[in-house]
């Protein structure tokens, strides 16, 4: 009897160790095994392909932002519709014109025809993303409505959406006031090529006043973005409703924007 009594405490002892031993290499496999970021690869037809590293831990929501509108096919066929030489170039208009911008439908199927923005992930925005706009790291475009009035700032800011740019080389400027979210780790010499096609002032634009000429003659068009996630679901974005400067302006004089809808 006394011998079967010590041969189950034997057994229990056994267990107990065993249990322990799969906690802690649970714990231990969790704190060594690093999650690898996301890849995209973009293919710009006549140039090559660029390779992107993401980076989610610094800016989630434009990182999932982007991982969603790649791997449904938004940016397959846009164009890069403003390039700046020895500063950036930029792309994910559908309009091509840099006034359009991605709507929920883009999303999800289920979305609305409607335009969104999401939060801007950086410094100025109380986001802790550090990440410098060095040579080759990936920025999400916006909009900046202070120049209309200072008080525009938070709209500004989160003014996002689906349009992107890649610097060509280090730009501080930049630093703490866009959301910078990968960088280029392949392909670095393809930016470079992108960067020096022949551009023009945009037809009825503002550019050639303000020494901006930044449109191209022929815009590099990228013919897929596909983003490797490594089997992470990094999800949808938290969407904004975007700002609407017109009907800002209309209040400002005291109109009713709905009262302008034509019948």
């Amino acid at each position: 009897m006394e011998k079967t009594k010590n041969i189950l405490w034997i057994i229990a002892l056994i267990l107990v160790i065993v249990l322990i031993g799969v906690v802690v290499f649970g714990y231990y496999k969790k704190a060594t095994i690093k999650v690898e970021n996301p890849i995209a690869t973009m293919e710009v037809e006549n140039f090559g392909t660029i390779k992107i590293e993401l980076y989610p831990e610094l800016a989630p929501q434009t990182v999932s932002n982007f991982i969603t509108l790649a791997n449904r096919g938004y940016y397959d066929g846009l164009t890069f519709h403003r390039i700046i030489k020895d500063f950036m170039i930029q792309g994910g208009d559908k309009e091509g014109t840099g006034q359009g911008s991605a709507t929920l439908k883009d999303l999800k199927d289920d979305g609305e025809e409607t335009a969104y923005s999401i939060k801007g992930e950086f410094v100025s925005n109380g986001v802790n993303n550090k990440l410098k706009f060095d040579e080759g790291v990936l920025g999400l475009a916006r909009s900046d409505y202070t120049s209309y009035s200072s008080s525009l700032k938070e709209q500004s800011f989160n003014s996002g959406s689906s349009q992107f740019f890649i610097v060509t080389k280090s730009t501080p400027t930049l630093n703490g006031y866009y959301a910078a979210f990968g960088k280029v780790i392949e392909g670095m010499d393809i930016v470079h090529k992108i960067e020096e096609v022949e551009v023009k002032a945009a037809d009825n634009s503002e550019e050639s006043e303000n020494g901006e000429v930044s449109t191209p003659v022929n815009p590099p068009k990228i013919t897929s973005i596909k983003v490797e996630t490594y089997g992470n679901d990094y999800g949808l974005p938290e969407t904004l409703e975007p700002f609407n400067y017109m009907n800002w302006l209309y209040k400002q004089y005291g109109i009713d924007p709905s009262s302008l809808s034509s019948n």
